[in-house]
């Protein structure tokens, strides 16, 4: 099964269940300590995992595509994808 799957897709796979575990995780550490504090201090620390995977995972189709789309094209997504942090940060 893993022989069909293209390399690029497989770390962006990879990268999504771990992204996944870490917000699963931080969710039962919140429900374990049961502080509104410490939950706060996990989510923020979960602001900072979110948009890393996202331009990761983002890069890595993009090196995948690379030879499927123009380079015009890999620039405008990507240029996206800052744009979309840039307004998650701003207030």
């Amino acid at each position: 099964m893993f022989g069909l799957i293209e390399k690029a897709l497989f770390f962006m796979i990879a990268l999504r269940l771990i992204s996944g575990s870490i917000e699963i995780t931080a969710a039962m550490l919140m429900l374990k300590y049961n502080d509104l504090e410490k939950a706060f201090y996990i989510n923020t620390m979960l602001a900072l995992v979110g948009p890393v995977i996202l331009i990761v995972t983002t890069g890595i189709g993009l090196s995948g595509l690379s030879e499927k789309i123009s380079l015009k094209k890999g620039i405008l997504l990507f240029s996206g994808i800052v744009l979309i942090i840039m307004s998650l940060k701003s207030k």
